[in-house]
């Protein structure tokens, strides 16, 4: 699996189902996961990279697993339709704050699905000093 990257802005449809991009689509496979991410959206997992992510839960000490319960009560599998569309339930809707339009941001192993408005809100401008220190922080 390579890096999943990019923004795409998409909008529900009147039964919640999301309309995933084709290439977006390719990067998350045939099946992926979806559950609470952090910062008030939802994360989209490729199977491969749920994978990794379960095998460090069941790692984790009882007294520290149980602190995960809802991320995995709240997850659910998904398997794009025909037309590449994913139901994202009430819930999860209700936890990330998502209207009628969102934002799919590529985050290397996940996607994350924003509120489209709550995105904008959020999406620091990104300047060559900024650059410049994000490179630095990975040892450029």
């Amino acid at each position: 699996m390579g890096s999943i990257t990019g923004t795409f802005e998409r909008s529900l449809d009147a039964k919640d189902r999301l309309m995933l991009p084709a290439r977006l689509q390719e990067d998350l496979g045939y099946e992926c996961y979806l559950t609470m991410g952090v910062d008030r959206c939802l994360a989209l997992y490729p199977e491969s990279s749920w994978q990794v992510f379960t095998r460090r839960f069941m790692d984790l000490p009882v007294s520290q697993g149980r602190r995960m319960r809802s991320l995995f009560a709240n997850a659910v599998k998904c398997r794009p339709d025909s037309q590449g569309r994913i139901g994202i339930p009430a819930r999860l809707k209700e936890y990330a704050g998502i209207g009628k339009d969102v934002a799919i941001i590529g985050v290397h192993n996940r996607a994350e699905i924003w509120d489209l408005n709550a995105w904008r809100a959020s999406d620091e401008e990104m300047t060559p000093e900024k650059m410049a220190e994000l490179m630095e922080a990975l040892g450029y």
